[in-house]
């Protein structure tokens, strides 16, 4: 392989106007096509086979006319008096009625004769007197009330006339707000939420502050204004290109609204970190020839070759949440691998392209001479060496004290808590959070978070049998800890015929907690555990669906999925180190290491964000998926630098180096440029903690946790303790593996130098006196 990279490396800087030309007609075409096909995405989380999935087929059965709970466009305004007054004292009465007015004619709004949009008082009266006509009780009225009982707070609620969310257009939306803002004052208060109004704030604000942070890493790395902004130009391209990418695949499947943002994200962080690994390397043989095609081509065989893998490991771990079967998930791993693939390739073929273009101007615009320390025999001495240098005077202290610290901060996640995005876990200074507290306050937790179970009672031909059995079914539901009530919301029987022959029905079941509390969890599982037995005793089929309910069976599938997606992920992963570095041990610790990272990340990102700690955000639980993608995710981003490290360390080690002398020789090489590109990543992540959506705050945060934990702790400080304590054993391979592997020379073993590396270089000198272990 690195004889291949060599080749394309010296190609590429050497034809360079063909391969710049290339990258520009694919930015067009791919941005043309993307352009011209591209479909809406989507802000629905839908698991196939999922129990309330299941329920909601038997309700389109049962009731053909039913709206799908995941093509929901209705919109709540909800209108609140000031303290002791009521909805109808003035002038209060009158700006409620002009905003129901106009709120009939905003664009898109669904209003006619049939379906007119009521205020809250004379849709209260109309609803008690149908559902008293059908035989509701005092409670099943209070239960639909729009009027909160001290007539203080209402519900307007509206849909837009489409067929699916993403039909919404944003203007229609934001006439709404506008009119919510325009009917709030002289003490009224309205606010508006629902599916109908789920935005997505796509901001380039937090790109732009991570590329800020990431040049200034990158002008302290090289010390030149030219070289610094290189990875960060080929990386723009690449995630132009992944950006377009996943505009193009929404003609094709259905793209979560979050997949955009996370795509780039990943794409532009190890962008810059691939293209800044094969740059530093490139400065490095410059030192050593001033053929400059002759250092590109070493430059990418070598340093190429370990992005290569550490791409792929990232590609594997992504592209592997394809293996739980869960569509959005899916599209966002693939989005994600596409950023990456895009990465490598940039950095393997536009950056020597950009270089060879460049040539001796590619480190100009020199800010700080690159003069690093030497020592006496004229090796360089950089904080590198002094590091690794100090790890190895104590290995087993260094070891017990990053497994004790990160096994302490991973204590938290033992209470995670997920659930999906909801308006109640929005910010609390967003209209949508605000009518979410506005209706718990008035009408109790529970009436934002209902359970529909559906009743298919075909099954019994008696039309008295049947009705009755409808009936054992709420009664059934009532008896549950945790609800509030329940009540008969609908029957399929014909409206101008018997109500005795409906065969389906659907009973409303409100909690009386929230839709993130346990206890609505616990409410759902007591009511399946259950349903087996009053079905054997009434002959109806039952099934539970509502959001809530698919909340819910979402986060239960992502769960379960996890181990399984961990095995798939380790195992190949590992068997793909054992590929690079020949050893079994170097790929066991590598994982071990990464499990601590995660576990530790997962700790801290709980106490955060779920708890509310240090005050950053409020409290609130994290998003179903995260952890699952944070894994895919973290081990990529983990393998990454370990391939980068320990590949130096293997390089020194094959070169003839011993067992010490190679780790102190790899950090020498490598440990600086995988800091920088640690603090790039990090920088990158957190600066997407300031978008509006809570979960990008916690996947940013969490990832940039992630990287500081694994590059700093892990991989620069375990890894080298316990590599030390390995000695020669860490590139133990047994030898019937060691033939069955081809040899793929990531350290470019067989690329021939114009300059010839020295033993002497390498050896005892670099010994430190170890006081405790190996």
């Amino acid at each position: 392989m690195a004889i291949l990279l060599h080749r394309l490396g010296r190609t590429a800087f050497r034809r360079w106007p063909i391969f710049l030309g290339v990258w520009v007609v694919a930015l067009v075409a791919v941005g043309a096509t993307a352009l011209a096909i591209a479909k809406p995405t989507t802000s629905a989380f839908t698991i196939p086979g999922i129990p309330s999935e299941r329920a909601s087929e038997l309700q389109q059965e049962l009731f053909p006319d039913a709206e799908d709970a995941l093509n929901d466009t209705s919109v709540t305004v909800v209108v609140a008096a000031p303290e002791g007054s009521t909805l109808t004292d003035e002038p209060y009465a009158d700006r409620i009625a002009q905003l129901v007015q106009d709120l009939s004619e905003s664009p898109q709004v669904l209003s006619s004769e049939e379906a007119p949009i009521l205020d809250p008082t004379t849709a209260a009266a109309a609803q008690e007197e149908a559902l008293v006509a059908g035989g509701a009780t005092p409670e099943d009225v209070a239960n639909l009330a729009p009027v909160d009982p001290d007539g203080r707070v209402g519900l307007i609620t509206l849909e837009f006339d489409v067929d699916e969310p993403t039909d919404i257009e944003p203007a229609s939306q934001e006439a709404i707000m506008e009119l919510a803002d325009e009917a709030s004052g002289d003490g009224l208060q309205v606010e508006a939420n629902g599916p109908g109004l789920q935005l997505m704030e796509i901001s380039g604000a937090s790109e732009l502050i991570g590329i800020a942070v990431a040049l200034v890493v990158l002008v302290l790395t090289f010390g030149s204004l030219v070289a610094a902004g290189l990875p960060i130009v080929t990386a723009i391209v690449g995630v132009a290109l992944t950006s377009l990418g996943v505009t193009g695949m929404t003609a094709f499947v259905d793209v979560s609204d979050m997949t955009p943002i996370l795509a780039v994200m990943i794409g532009l962080a190890v962008g810059i970190d691939y293209a800044l690994f094969i740059l530093a390397r490139y400065r490095s043989e410059l030192q050593h020839t001033d053929d400059r095609e002759e250092a590109a081509g070493v430059a990418v065989g070598t340093a190429g070759s370990a992005v290569v893998f550490a791409g792929l490991t990232v590609l594997i771990a992504l592209a592997a949440l394809a293996v739980v079967r869960i569509p959005f998930l899916t599209a966002m791993g693939l989005a994600a691998a596409t950023g990456v693939a895009l990465a490598v390739l940039v950095a393997l073929t536009l950056l020597p392209a950009v270089l060879g273009m460049l040539k001796g101007k590619a480190f100009g615009g020199v800010v700080r001479r690159y003069d690093p320390k030497r020592d006496s025999s004229g090796r360089v001495l950089n904080n590198g060496v002094r590091w690794a240098r100090t790890v190895g005077r104590s290995p087993i202290a260094a070891v017990l004290l990053v497994v004790v610290a990160l096994g302490a901060l991973a204590i938290p996640a033992k209470d995670l808590q997920l659930a999906l995005p909801s308006d109640s876990t929005s910010p609390s200074d967003t209209t949508q959070r605000q009518a979410s507290d506005l209706i718990t306050e008035a009408f109790g937790e529970g009436r934002q978070a209902p359970l529909l179970v559906v009743v298919d009672g075909r099954g019994i031909e008696d039309d008295a049998a049947r009705q009755a059995a409808f009936g054992e079914v709420v009664a059934w539901a009532a008896e549950k800890d945790d609800v509030a009530h329940a009540q008969i919301t609908g029957t399929n029987a014909d409206p101008a015929g018997d109500p005795a022959t409906a065969t389906g029905a659907t009973v409303l079941v409100t909690p009386e907690s929230s839709a993130e509390d346990v206890a609505t969890t616990d409410l759902l599982a007591d009511m399946r555990a259950t349903q087996g037995d009053l079905e054997e005793s009434t002959d109806v089929e039952v099934g539970v669906t509502g959001m809530t309910a698919i909340a819910v069976d979402v986060s239960d599938r992502l769960n379960d999925a996890l181990p399984i997606y961990l095995l798939v992920v380790i195992g190949l992963a590992f068997l793909l180190l054992v590929l690079v570095f020949r050893s079994l041990l170097v790929p066991l610790t590598a994982t071990l290491g990464f499990l601590l990272t995660v576990l530790a990340t997962l700790g801290i990102t709980v106490l955060v964000f779920q708890e509310g700690a240090l005050g950053l955000v409020e409290g609130q639980p994290l998003v179903s998926f995260m952890p699952i993608f944070l894994v895919g995710v973290v081990f990529g981003l983990a393998m990454d630098y370990q391939v980068f490290l320990v590949t130096r360390i293997r390089e020194a080690h094959v070169h003839g180096a011993d067992s010490v002398a190679a780790v102190v020789d790899g950090f020498r090489n490598s440990a600086r440029v995988v800091a920088a590109a640690a603090v790039i990543m990090m920088s990158v992540f957190a600066a997407f903690m300031l978008m509006d959506m809570s979960f990008i705050k916690a996947m940013g945060f969490a990832l940039a946790t992630a990287v500081f934990i694994d590059a700093f702790v892990v991989r620069m400080t375990l890894i080298p303790a316990l590599m030390y304590l390995m000695g020669e054993k860490a590139w133990w391979l047994p030898g019937w593996i060691d033939r069955f592997l081809p040899r793929v020379d990531v350290e470019g073993e067989s690329l021939e130098r114009a300059h010839a590396r020295h033993d002497d270089d390498r050896h005892d000198d670099d010994r430190e006196p170890q006081t405790t272990g190996a």
